[in-house]
């Protein structure tokens, strides 16, 4: 008579929790094994490893650490499991994830089926409008500096599931194998790239912040994204007071604020008068500051309102002229649609959400790339940009649909 596993974990959710893994992509982990790689022998490899989380006897293999820089030049180390791994923590992570979400806080937006970062924006531009003060803060190196034990005092709050609490203590331990072939041993944290790590760091967040914040000053709004969060306030002094009591609160919990990322911002606007040495803040690649725009009978006024951030806009421009355009002179203007346009979608999806005239001028940058494109490109244009810009604005008025920010109206200008 076959012996009972201890654990019954379902091979569907096996099976589903691949085609999770494989629809998101993803490099290897340690082993090197990629995801085409995992998938020849795809029935064998399922089978094992449910079998082996079923058994109690799967143990995570390290995590491969890869640096990543950050928008301020430093740089971000990421954790990078097996493929096998994921799948492993795909299937905790779908499990437990139905028994933690829905007491999750509405104001919290990261990592969340049914919320996103413009959700985080619009909330924030409305209490803007109600709220004069805001403060802005990070919390550094927050990932890494997850207590383990608070943690698990978390998840066992939520669930008395034996295999859920088996394998995520298993996955906060997991050793991190470094490039120079050393692996180190962590006491905290949990590795930023992992399946399960987003779920679990809001978990920890609820409890360090959020629900903490509910309970003790519910009059206070506020928005968080992962380690990035803004707290409203009606007046500097209780500003000062909330940015003192956070800082506490925090480092009670092991982690502690960026303080170079936290700060008191005045929200002035064409109602709000007076000097304050911060009247703008960067949220989610956006910047929040007065700006003029249209009231409902048509007059211009002096808005506090986001757009997209200079960071961003000059992140996108780089990555225009990384392209390098203007050595496609085998190219037509198909070709470079095919290339070019479901960036061009992605990031108007994104920052042309709110005040998008802003964005449409980092596009216009991209005309004046083709510009130089066509000059290379066409004898009868060679050392006449002028000509060159003539001709693309009459293409662009002829097939407006052939690059999709001539969709939007971001022609090349007709004079210059």
């Amino acid at each position: 008579m076959r012996r009972a596993r201890p654990f019954e974990i379902a091979k569907q959710s096996v099976l589903n929790a691949w085609y999770s893994v494989k629809s998101n992509h993803g490099s290897h982990g340690i082993d090197e094994q990629t995801i085409s790689e995992f998938e020849t022998d795809l029935k064998n490899n399922l089978y094992k490893l449910w079998n082996r989380l079923s058994s109690g006897s799967y143990f995570p293999p390290p995590v491969r650490a890869v640096e990543i820089p950050k928008r301020n030049g430093k740089m971000r180390q990421l954790g990078i499991p097996t493929v096998g791994d994921r799948i492993a923590q795909t299937v905790v992570r779908d499990h437990f994830e139905k028994l933690v979400d829905p007491y999750f806080h509405p104001d919290s937006y990261a990592y969340r089926h049914g919320k996103s970062a413009h959700d985080a924006i619009a909330a924030t531009r409305k209490r803007c409008w109600r709220y004069d003060w805001v403060i802005e803060f990070d919390i550094k190196s927050a990932f890494d500096n997850i207590d383990h034990d608070l943690m698990l005092k978390a998840v066992r709050h939520h669930t008395a599931c034996r295999w859920t609490l088996l394998y995520i203590e298993r996955w906060l331990k997991a050793p991190l194998a470094k490039r120079d072939g050393q692996v180190v041993a962590r006491e905290k944290g949990t590795p930023q790239g992992g399946v399960i790590s987003p779920l679990l760091f809001n978990l920890y967040l609820h409890y360090a912040f959020d629900e903490w914040m509910k309970r003790n000053y519910p009059q206070i709004q506020f928005a968080r994204y992962a380690d990035d969060g803004l707290l409203h306030c009606r007046s500097e002094r209780e500003a000062i007071y909330m940015q003192k009591v956070i800082g506490d609160r925090f480092r009670s919990c092991g982690l502690e604020l960026n303080p170079e990322k936290t700060r008191i911002v005045y929200c002035r606007d064409a109602n709000r008068k007076g000097q304050y040495p911060n009247i703008q803040f960067e949220f989610l690649g956006y910047v929040f500051r007065g700006r003029l725009a249209n009231s409902k009978l048509g007059k211009r006024f002096n808005s506090f309102s986001p757009a997209i951030s200079r960071p961003s806009a000059i992140r996108i421009c780089r990555q225009m002229r990384s392209w390098k355009l203007s050595r496609w002179t085998n190219a037509d203007v198909d070709n470079i649609a095919e290339k070019i346009n479901p960036s061009l979608r992605g990031w108007w999806n994104y920052y042309g959400a709110f005040y998008p005239s802003s964005f449409k001028r980092v596009l216009s940058h991209l005309n004046m790339i083709l510009v130089k494109w066509a000059v290379r490109k066409y004898r009868q244009f060679k050392g006449s940009q002028d000509k060159a810009r003539k001709w693309l604005r009459r293409l662009s008025e002829r097939e407006p649909n052939a690059l999709f920010h001539w969709q939007l109206g971001i022609k090349p200008a007709a004079e210059q």
